[in-house]
């Protein structure tokens, strides 16, 4: 993958062994269970890579802010994993069920499939030109991640809360 590429060339040659980040998604999983809407959701991305940069001895440093911004990003792709397989299992049988009754209608597991690769496209190059931003400088590290994180979280909770099928 490109992002992770793009990681390791960041980390690359910095003494990542000396940082102490101890990253924990219990702040935005708190958040998220707590708020009552998909907006309320929304403003709980970064709360945990907020609290371990704030909170860990060495989360003020570029590596020490790359670690929490990957930690919650990380957190956010598991979320988002699990919400599109979902979705996808459910589209797969209502595309079954709608061929079994003969039904046209466009099928639903294409389109689901086609919308997340496009979206990792547009995630890829909106993130790509966040760091374009930084001219080479050390900021870029976080800045990707940051955007990797902000994309990835507002995707999985489309995700969870788009399926209408039902």
């Amino acid at each position: 993958m490109k992002t992770g590429l793009l990681l390791a060339l960041l980390m690359a040659g910095t003494s990542v062994m000396a940082q102490e980040v101890h990253f924990s998604s219990g702040a935005t999983a708190a958040c998220v269970a707590g708020a009552a809407n998909q907006d309320a959701r929304r403003g709980c991305l970064g709360t945990s890579a907020q609290h371990c940069m704030g909170e860990t001895p060495d989360g003020s440093t570029t590596v020490g802010m790359m670690g929490c911004l990957d930690g919650e990003r990380s957190y956010w792709d598991q979320r988002l994993n699990r919400a599109y397989k979902s979705m996808r299992t459910k589209a797969e049988a209502l595309d079954a069920e709608m061929e079994e009754l003969g039904s046209a209608v466009p099928k639903t597991a294409p389109a689901l499939r086609g919308m997340q690769r496009a979206w990792i496209i547009y995630r890829d190059a909106t993130c790509d030109f966040e760091r374009s931003q930084w001219g080479g400088g050390t900021g870029g590290g976080p800045a990707v991640l940051s955007c990797l994180m902000r994309l990835t979280g507002e995707q999985a909770l489309y995700l969870e809360d788009a399926w209408f099928g039902e």
